[in-house]
């Protein structure tokens, strides 16, 4: 049984996002090496590992950000590996990197218009669709981004990385310095997100919530994968008691 077949088997549903031996670098020596993974439609999918691990350059590198020097990335089935990150934007694929480049100066609604900078025509039915899948920025929708709170913050990335319509949503990071009471709002919209029939593949530091969240997930230790295999299943294993051992949040 090939891989994707495994995952639509176990899992229930097609496999968008697929990587194979992927290794990426910042010109040097690679920092990932050959790691693999699948996202597939509807599900979450979350990468975790200690500091330092290569999830973030992994996720760099699938988005097109920094370019691999060996292995694949398929999108529904389509090589890109070799294409920039604007262009797998409209192939699909959209990065909410840790830094958020949310416009401050801009209003929620004007924010929303520059994420949806590709579309054509009208972008007013999108804008309000998207608004129904994140109320609190329904109601902050005229005021400019920076008076927005933490969490609200967080969402509005998220919501302009939606505004492509996106059937493989990438997030680094989306509840760093998140108060508790915030990163408990953001992951109740990414799971809205997820009902959509959205791939999604996040990074986190925080690995028992981020497995707990997640369909199926991927530990990755100095630059390889470790493990892999549903979330919550993944928690019980020795391998995330070897290298978290003592480690919660912020692990």
């Amino acid at each position: 049984m090939t891989e994707p077949d495994r995952v639509r088997g176990e899992m229930g549903a097609e496999v968008l996002l697929r990587v194979e031996a992927l290794s990426v670098g910042y010109g040097g020596p690679p920092i990932v090496n050959e790691v693999s993974l699948q996202a597939a439609a509807g599900q979450i999918t979350a990468l975790v590992g200690l500091n330092g691990a290569g999830k973030s350059t992994l996720l760099k590198g699938i988005a097109g950000v920094l370019r691999a020097s060996g292995g694949q990335v398929l999108l529904e089935g389509r090589r890109v590996e070799d294409r920039p990150a604007e262009k797998l934007i409209r192939l699909g694929m959209s990065y909410v990197p840790q830094l958020r480049n949310v416009f401050g100066t801009l209003s929620v609604y004007e924010n929303l218009e520059m994420g949806g900078y590709i579309r054509k025509g009208s972008l007013k039915s999108k804008i309000d669709e998207i608004l129904l899948l994140f109320p609190d920025l329904a109601l902050a929708v005229r005021r400019p981004a920076r008076t927005l709170s933490g969490g609200q913050s967080h969402m509005l990335a998220i919501a302009r990385g939606l505004m492509v319509e996106p059937r493989v949503l990438l997030l680094d990071e989306p509840m760093a310095g998140l108060s508790a009471l915030a990163e408990r709002s953001v992951r109740e919209r990414i799971l809205a997100v997820k009902r959509t029939g959205v791939a999604v593949v996040i990074v986190e530091q925080n690995v028992r919530a981020a497995l707990r969240g997640a369909d199926w997930g991927y530990v990755l230790a100095t630059g390889r994968n470790a493990a892999e295999g549903p979330g919550a299943a993944l928690l019980e294993t020795d391998i995330i008691g070897n290298l978290f051992t003592g480690v919660t949040q912020g692990s």
